[in-house]
């Protein structure tokens, strides 16, 4: 049982004063910010640090700590702040807020600050993020920290936040507390329900969550209300705090069309001299968990075997099938496996890991979005995580995809059902642009198997891809192409079909690759050579293999079943460019050869029908890409 504080509310008082004063300091020496903003939580967050975070400053891996979020991430400068406090900074990096080369940067970021959970300011992300860190924590690692975000309260106008409202409840997430800064004001004025914290209260207690209402400026209440939140059942709390934004000097606030505006120097020095300057540099004790770091302990497998066995396959086999499949296996593997699906598992054959490893499987229901953001707080837990829905609808998800490689988030991503080849359920299920939204991601790895053997293969080889990995799957299914000892390494591809004589490359990936060996047998009857690539890796590219393609054949013929506009053709366009400017005084050296590119895609909105009459509408069957290589050979 966790026990009020009341020995150090004065210490707590002080602390917000000094967290107010180095938001103000900092963003006005920035010239930019959102100091308001801070000014609103600053007595929140000075009880919380004071009284119960339980964290190691020096050990930010201790498995321990407890995890604090910052959703609203535009009030980073009052998170510095606190690092300042604790002694993790010092003022002179304080100061370097938003400048070029700082850690400090205009919203918290991991990897640069090893406090930091996840990168926020994109809003509405940080609760589904902390959903999966306290997944993590009760129901995989069992340990005892708690989760803590701030919210703003302009982002409860995301869907995303009531995503997580409802999973942390459907799970029961005790150890999750998220603060509501309820300060009334937004960007451009009042927020929808203002300072309405019943109408907040009734929401949230719809959700299943224990809710508590408190003045955010009276630390006596605030630390109450924590107390209370720390003893809660079976049930995540939202405590909504009533708080004046730009709470403090009479300038700012509750001042409309003070967001994002630092003060100026004059005014920052009046704010000081208000907040009883001159500037105090208090330095808070934060407790440390009682338990020390398990080095080693997240992430790790325990009770696997540690060996992958792939799928063998001969008769024709969906990829969707074989990736459930090679989940299972991986699951039987590597116990640090966690795998997150929304409400398509029987169809992307997910459901095959969830019957074998149930304790690892959560289900996130119709939420893409909530997927992907408990995806990143597992994969900040140490779990190789799995997310799979049908392709089309990951998009609804491309700004939490966004903000996962902004993290730096580990995370293995299955779009299933893509393209015009899945059939009769017509366009709104068919994903057209996801290897582009998935190409233009930082560091992603993008992967089009066309067979149950690369599949499975390829699944196991994702579990240890850094950073954002994709892999696309096709509803139909398709021959076995490849042996069981066939290797597919990332940036590679398959050469099926090559001779001395080859005229033109046709170059595929998925369903389409079939469709490539379909045309080049037409062709050879009719004594035209072509060459068939598989082009299983979009991104990492095989440069080699295309230059040595143009360099050989006249004309390389890219097959997808996907818009024209970055997806297969483009990668194949983009691995004969240089990026990048030259280094000074160098000239910038292009490519040997420039070949010439025919993209076959799909290029009018499909319908409904049959796999084989859409594929020929959209001419990328095999008749159409016969036709396509003799028009060019004439």
């Amino acid at each position: 049982m966790v026990e009020v504080q009341t020995d150090t509310l004065a210490t707590a008082k002080q602390l917000a004063t000094q967290l107010r004063i180095d938001s103000i300091r900092s963003t006005t020496e920035a010239a930019s910010g959102h100091p308001t903003s801070c000014m609103s939580a600053a007595d929140l967050m000075a009880v919380l640090m004071t009284n119960y975070l339980k964290y190691d400053f020096d050990h930010p891996e201790n498995e321990n700590n407890d995890r604090l979020i910052f959703s609203k991430g535009h009030a980073a400068p009052l998170l510095y702040a606190m690092y300042k406090a604790a002694g993790a900074i010092d003022d002179k990096e304080l100061m370097s807020l938003r400048k070029f080369g700082s850690r400090l940067e205009g919203h918290p970021i991991p990897k640069i600050l090893p406090w930091v959970e996840i990168a926020s300011g994109s809003l509405g992300q940080g609760l589904p993020v902390a959903v999966g860190i306290a997944l993590a924590g009760k129901y995989l690692d069992k340990l005892d920290y708690k989760t803590w975000v701030l919210l703003g309260d302009s982002e409860t106008a995301e869907g995303s936040v009531w995503e997580a409202m409802s999973c942390a409840s459907h799970y029961k997430l005790n150890n999750l507390i998220a603060i509501l800064d309820m300060n009334r004001l937004g960007q451009r004025g009042e927020t929808a329900l203002g300072w309405n914290s019943e109408a907040y209260r009734q929401r949230a207690a719809a959700y299943g969550w224990h809710t508590l209402e408190v003045n955010g400026h009276d630390v006596a209440v605030i630390d109450k209300a924590l107390c209370e939140a720390m003893n809660v059942k079976d049930k995540p709390t939202l405590i909504i705090a009533k708080t004046d934004k730009g709470h403090g000097i009479p300038l700012t606030e509750n001042k409309d069309n003070w967001h994002g505006k630092p003060l100026s120097k004059e005014e920052c020095e009046e704010a000081i001299a208000y907040l009883g300057g001159p500037v105090k540099d208090i330095k808070i004790d934060v407790a440390k968990p009682a338990k020390p770091a398990d080095k080693g302990k997240i992430g790790d497998p325990k009770t696997g075997t540690g060996k992958f066995d792939c799928p063998s396959y001969e008769k024709p086999v969906a990829t969707r099938e074989a990736y459930g499949d090679a989940l299972k296996n991986l699951g039987d593997a590597y116990t640090d496996v966690v795998v997150l699906d929304a409400e398509t598992s029987n169809s992307t054959f997910a459901d095959r890991f969830a019957k074998a490893h149930l304790d690892r499987f959560f289900e996130m229901y119709i939420a893409e979005q909530l997927m992907v953001g408990v995806a990143c707080g597992l994969a900040n837990r140490g779990k190789k995580v799995y997310a799979s829905s049908f392709a089309a609808f990951l998009t609804r998800a491309a700004d939490f995809i966004r903000m996962a490689a902004v993290s730096r988030a580990t995370l293995k991503i299955c779009g299933s059902h893509a393209g015009c080849s899945i059939g009769a359920d017509g366009p709104s299920q068919m994903a057209l642009e996801d290897l582009a939204m998935f190409r233009a991601l930082f560091n992603s790895t993008v992967l089009y198997p066309s067979d149950g053997v690369s599949t499975a293969k390829l699944v196991d080889t994702m579990r240890e891809l850094p950073d954002i990995a994709y892999l696309r799957t096709t509803r139909a299914k398709t021959r076995v192409l490849y042996k069981d000892d066939e290797e597919f390494p990332i940036g590679g591809s398959k050469t099926l079909k090559e001779s001395a004589d080859d005229e033109f490359t046709l170059i595929g990936a998925g369903i389409t690759l079939h469709e490539c060996l379909k045309a080049w047998e037409e062709l050879k009857g009719q004594g035209i050579n072509v060459r068939v690539i598989d082009l299983y890796s979009i991104k990492p590219i095989d440069r080699a293999t295309l230059h040595k393609a143009a360099r050989e054949t006249r004309a390389l013929i890219t097959v997808e079943d996907h818009w024209p506009e970055g997806g297969l053709g483009d990668a194949v366009l983009e691995a004969f460019t240089t990026f990048g400017a030259p280094d000074r005084g160098s000239k910038i050296e292009l490519p040997e050869t420039m070949p010439k590119v025919v993209k076959l895609a799909v290029k009018s909105m499909p319908g409904s029908g049959e796999p084989e009459e859409l594929m020929d509408a959209a001419e990328i069957s095999a008749k159409h890409i016969v036709r396509t290589v003799k028009a060019l050979s004439s």
